[in-house]
């Protein structure tokens, strides 16, 4: 009897994103997930430390997205605005089934 050892799991769905330092603008693609929506939240920090006050998050490419992922944004959106602020998210997705 020879032991068989499990496939390697796929990756899970990415997200990618194109970022715009200078406009403060964010392109995104691909699956809106808890870890995407992380990936994301790093990058506007990122764009306010470098001075902009209103960051633009371009959504029109990403091919699905779920709750926690959405939820992250609008946490985001809710935290910046508390101070001062503005997060536009434009052609956001609705939920969708992420797997």
């Amino acid at each position: 009897m020879t032991a068989q050892r499990a496939p390697h799991p796929l990756p899970g769905p990415s997200l990618t994103e194109v970022v715009d330092g200078h406009t403060g603008r964010v392109r995104v693609s691909g699956h809106l997930t808890p870890q995407g929506a992380d990936l994301l939240r790093g990058t506007v920090e990122g764009l306010r430390r470098l001075g902009h006050s209103t960051v633009v998050l371009d959504l029109a490419d990403v091919q699905a997205a779920d709750a926690v992922g959405l939820h992250v944004l609008s946490d985001l959106r809710t935290t910046m605005r508390a101070s001062g602020d503005e997060l536009l998210v434009r052609n956001a997705p609705r939920e969708t089934a992420v797997g």
